[in-house]
């Protein structure tokens, strides 16, 4: 399922932001019209197209990800207002019972990547096998590190600017 979300976040990250919420079966078939030809793909399936996806593959998830847009702007759906409210549930629920377990988890997950990068850094990659454990690992690290930075702070200024654009573009 990564490399599928890898390639959607990069060439369409409207449907991306989609797959993990309330319209993730209507960003899912949006993916599979796109590199396969037709809505109803396995994950197998997705994730093999994703792995070998081609030029005018890619061309179709970009259109994809245009009539994506124009629809959730159509049925008045604001992407980005779901996930704020999604943080804000998450944030509230921690607060009402004072729960430490998000932030243990924050802390370890912020020690484990700077930690992995600073070690990759000093050492270079293991020579003898265990390299390419050591990248996987630092980009999961790096992807959740992303979420808690989201989780604490918000979406970036750049997203807000990204949705400004596209409600003028659409007037």
């Amino acid at each position: 399922m990564d490399a599928i979300l890898n390639l959607v976040r990069t060439v369409a990250p409207t449907i991306a932001s989609a797959v993990g919420g309330p319209l993730a079966g209507m960003a899912t078939r949006a993916i599979s019209e796109a590199l396969l030809g037709r809505p109803d793909g396995s994950e197998a399936d997705l994730a093999e197209a994703a792995a070998k996806a081609t030029p005018e593959q890619l061309l179709a998830l970009k259109q994809a990800e245009n009539e994506f847009a124009v629809k959730m702007r159509e049925l008045d759906i604001d992407l980005e207002r779901i996930a704020n409210q999604d943080r804000n549930s998450a944030r509230n629920r921690e607060i009402q019972t004072r729960d430490w377990t998000p932030r243990i988890l924050a802390g370890l997950i912020t020690v484990g990547y700077f930690g992995a990068l600073f070690y990759m850094l000093r050492n270079g990659l293991p020579q003898h096998g265990g390299s390419e454990a050591m990248l996987v690992m630092l980009g999961t690290l790096g992807t959740a590190w992303g979420g808690v930075v989201a989780y604490y702070f918000g979406s970036s200024a750049g997203s807000k600017a990204k949705d400004e654009a596209m409600r003028r573009n659409a007037k």
